[in-house]
């Protein structure tokens, strides 16, 4: 199953619980802000989550996966080639 856009496993996330976070394939804006710039290309392609992209990984999703403070050093992009390999 889909959690996120990007990749993140939702499930596993500390967040949803203490923020009441649906993850983002079930909410309209994050909450961290008022938009999540991967979930709104993913979304405006048409697309399930990033794996399914022709351009992924792209710069923009490598950028989320390995940035400094929030990234996960590329889980994301794994899990996304996994949940690909599935469709």
């Amino acid at each position: 199953m889909v959690e996120s856009r990007c990749g993140i496993l939702c499930s596993a996330c500390y967040h949803m619980e203490k923020m009441n976070c649906k993850g983002c394939v079930h909410i309209s804006k994050p909450f961290w802000g008022d938009a999540c710039p991967v979930k709104d290309c993913c979304e405006g392609k048409g697309l399930e989550h990033c794996g399914l992209c022709p351009d992924f990984p792209c710069a923009l999703l490598n950028e989320f996966a390995y940035d400094a403070e929030h990234g996960d050093d590329g889980k994301r992009i794994e899990q996304c080639r996994m949940w690909a390999a599935r469709a």
